[in-house]
């Protein structure tokens, strides 16, 4: 937690929106910085202007679903998180796996998990980011990416793969692992298993992770049918 907060402060710092140090202590210069990042967002959002440091609406996977703004932002993410050039591509195929295809902000776990949003945030996780699923459910989708970039924030640099990029969402030990390490098998998980069992593509018992990201590669492969024509 320490790391991400000093990586958050350094961009922050980076912004104009935080003078303090670079501490990895959360206190009320880096909450101010974060409120006055949020806001400028918000007025950004609400003008019309795409985030800084973006060159307009790229024509990703799923963008014709969502605003140019959006899409932007996703962008600018990948960027921050030095993924490869079709980072925010994934990045999008996964929002759109997590929301059945809606991008909504508010939409909730059917299985009645708690989990809400882009990435499904679960109760504990949005805690963790100082925020709760409520106040998700509240934001727009755009405001909302700025709790996905502060998820991924910590695995920046390791999103290499479509795989690695779900696995930050679902398994985050799978991040690095071979495709064919497995996640579950219901001898020795058998509650996750089952809770999981719709990613075991060959019902062998075992969900490993090229059967859990094969769902998302299919999202993504329906996503360029949806992109946002220039």
């Amino acid at each position: 937690m320490t790391q991400l907060i000093r990586s958050l402060q350094g961009d922050l710092r980076e912004g104009g929106f935080y003078e303090g140090e670079v501490d990895g202590i959360w206190g009320p210069m880096s909450q101010a910085g974060w409120d006055a990042a949020l806001a400028s967002a918000t007025l950004r959002q609400e003008a019309g202007i795409p985030p800084a440091g973006s060159k307009g609406a790229p024509a990703l996977a799923w963008s014709a679903k969502v605003s140019p703004a959006f899409s932007a932002r996703v962008q600018q993410i990948a960027e921050q998180l030095h993924m490869p050039e079709q980072g925010a591509d994934w990045l999008m195929a996964c929002m759109a796996w997590e929301t059945g295809e809606t991008f909504s902000p508010s939409v909730k776990n059917m299985a009645g998990s708690g989990a809400t949003g882009l990435i499904q945030f679960m109760p504990a996780t949005a805690r963790g980011l100082g925020t709760t699923t409520d106040q998700l459910a509240r934001m727009t989708a755009e405001q909302q990416l700025d709790y996905v970039y502060r998820y991924f924030l910590p695995y920046r640099g390791r999103l290499q793969s479509l795989a690695d990029t779900y696995m930050a969402i679902l398994w985050p030990a799978g991040i690095g692992k071979p495709l064919d390490w497995a996640l579950w098998d219901e001898a020795t998980r058998p509650t996750t298993y089952r809770q999981n069992a719709g990613l075991d593509i060959n019902q062998d018992r075992v969900i490993t992770k090229r059967e859990a990201a094969a769902k998302v590669q299919a999202k993504l492969e329906r996503g360029y049918q949806f992109r946002r024509s220039a």
